[in-house]
């Protein structure tokens, strides 16, 4: 981590190192009195410093008082890698593929992965692990040929890779291929998460609160040590932490209140529910959980360095178990593994028995993954069919009311029509009963109040016949206005007759009309023209009351009263009878 420099005067380098120190007893939390550690650096060649030199000063006064979990491990790094950085990371390296950012969360996971020596360099292996991380982040495959190309043409990078190589390499695009740097960042931001902080399993639950007993959604952080739990993943609010203890259990939950795919983490003090998307998450969770547990018990911070150890382990057998094989017979190969300590041998089938349980509890895992997984996408076909479905029966819904609109539209469309035939009806046969009442009344006033046409020309002829000598013998004696009363009762004889011809005229007429009216046209109907009967004894001239008088006598006698009319048709008769 830390490196020599070259100052041009002792006394420098000394200020250097003073400044140093200091900032390593901050980042590492380590209580300090500055006074003395000013002693320590002063030039009298008695200080530790100057009797030991600077590396072992580093590791006697400030890393062994160093204490796990009392410091931030990233503060730390931050400062190492600021140290570092400025004299051998290349500018080339943030115009790649990583940025400034990026190359120091890489340089966090180097230290992670690199192996237990000085300098540090990461081995092949952890190298394909941590690619395949960064790539299953970004749901890609990592594609081993582009790290075999680069090894094949650079044979001491085979021994190991320095954090100043990988990060060129890697930013070059040599080691890694991505779709942006964009998508780059977010994986490495997963990946940096769950092995740099420990976190076991994040995302959002569902959990069922104590006070008002509802649910909310979550955002949940697991870490070996505790079960942290947010509003969102911003992490800004903090809502709870739930503290894993050894006396801890987590366990499945049937469904109730609707929800479904429930599990409870029980501690000495409460039990949590919580609520998983789907059958998947909930093994997920419940999984993640019981390793916690398990760290917890076995007193492990972390788990990828425990994942990091089993790897390392299985290498190392399976080296022995090579190098075995390489030898000559295989006698001495026994005697060789008879003649190791009983202690290497129990270590080695711990270690067998561990790795089998690991591989059998995968192929469960996977198995039970897969069940899942085909019950997952029979769910999404079911969802499919059924929203299908409902897009069916809402455009059916959807139609059956348009066309009911539809109907009810020519429903009001028709009452109305039937109304306004109605009132026309209604007003037509008022007109007709008033006009049917105006006839009989001018009729009873006809036959009481006149006498018969014929007789009262008759009397009247015969009585001026008679009275003409008188008339001429009084002429001379009586005075004109004599005749006034018998010219007057004519004229409104006369009168009364014009009238009630008219009235007869006129409702025999209406009569026609209204049953024109009240006969539905059919396609194919000719009006019929009414003949008109030249009955005038002058055409085109004037008539004289007399001959008025005989026409109308004419007129009326053969239709009994009923006036003068245009010939009516057959049916028309007999409807205005």
């Amino acid at each position: 981590m830390c490196h020599y420099w070259r100052y041009g005067s002792k006394k420098r380098a000394a200020e250097v190192y003073l400044v140093l120190s200091h900032n390593l007893y901050t980042a590492l939390n380590i209580p300090h009195d500055p006074v003395a550690l000013e002693e320590h650096f002063k030039d009298n060649n008695n200080g530790p410093v100057s009797n030991q030199g600077y590396m072992p000063y580093l590791n006697q006064y400030i890393l062994a008082k160093a204490t796990e979990g009392t410091f931030n491990k990233e503060i730390f790094d931050e400062l190492c890698w600021t140290m570092t950085s400025k004299k051998n990371c290349k500018p080339s390296i943030q115009q790649g593929l990583c940025s400034q950012k990026d190359c120091f969360k890489l340089f966090c996971l180097f230290n992670l992965l690199s192996e237990d020596r000085y300098p540090l360099v990461i081995i092949q292996p952890e190298l394909e692990y941590l690619l395949k991380k960064i790539s299953s982040a970004m749901s890609l495959d990592w594609d081993g040929t582009v790290l075999d190309e680069l090894l094949s043409q650079d044979a001491a990078l085979q021994d190991g890779m320095s954090v100043w190589e990988f990060l060129e390499h890697l930013s070059a695009g040599q080691l890694l291929r991505a779709e942006s740097k964009e998508a780059f960042s977010l994986a490495l931001d997963d990946v940096f998460m769950e092995m740099y902080h420990n976190i076991i399993k994040k995302g959002y639950l569902l959990k069922k609160g104590h006070v008002r007993r509802n649910w909310q959604e979550r955002w949940f952080i697991l870490k070996p040590s505790s079960l942290t739990y947010y509003v969102n993943e911003d992490l800004k609010e903090k809502k709870g932490e739930i503290l894993l203890e050894e006396s801890s259990v987590v366990e499945n939950l049937p469904d109730k209140e609707g929800r479904r795919c429930l599990f409870c983490v029980k501690t000495a003090v409460r039990t949590y529910e919580m609520s998983a998307s789907n059958m998947k998450q909930r093994v997920d969770w419940v999984q993640a959980v019981q390793t916690a547990l398990r760290l917890r018990a076995e007193g492990k911070n972390s788990l990828h360095q425990e994942l990091k150890l089993s790897r390392r382990k299985q290498r190392e057998t399976l080296q022995r178990s090579q190098s075995n094989q390489s030898s000559q017979n295989e006698p001495s190969a026994v005697e060789a593994l008879q003649q190791s300590s009983p202690e290497q041998q129990g270590e080695t089938e711990n270690l067998e028995q561990h790795i089998e349980s690991i591989i059998q509890a995968n192929e469960k895992l996977t198995a039970t993954l897969t069940e899942m997984e085909k019950e997952v996408q029979q769910q999404k076909k079911r969802i499919h069919e059924l929203d299908l479905t409902q897009v069916k029966l809402e455009e059916a819904l959807n139609a059956q009311i348009h066309a009911r609109l539809e109907e009810d539209q020519i429903r009001h469309e028709l009452e109305r029509q039937l109304a306004e035939e109605q009132k026309k009806l209604a007003e037509l046969l008022l007109h007709q009963s008033q006009l049917e009442t105006l006839v009989l009344r001018s009729q009873e006033y006809s036959t009481t109040a006149t006498p018969p046409i014929s007789h009262q020309t008759e009397e009247s002829s015969q009585h001026i016949t008679e009275e003409v000598p008188v008339h001429e013998s009084t002429s001379a004696a009586t005075p004109p206005n004599i005749q006034q009363p018998e010219e007057s009762s004519q004229y409104i004889t006369e009168r009364e007759l014009v009238n009630q011809s008219t009235n007869t005229q006129m409702l025999k007429h209406w009569k026609i009309q209204l049953n024109r009216l009240m006969k539905p046209i059919t396609p194919g109907d000719k009006v019929e023209h009414l003949p008109v009967k030249p009955t005038c004894p002058r055409q085109g001239q004037a008539l004289t009351s007399r001959e008025f008088i005989t026409k109308v006598q004419t007129g009326i006698s053969p239709e009994k009263g009923n006036g003068y009319s245009p010939s009516p048709t057959p049916e028309e008769e007999e409807q205005s009878s």
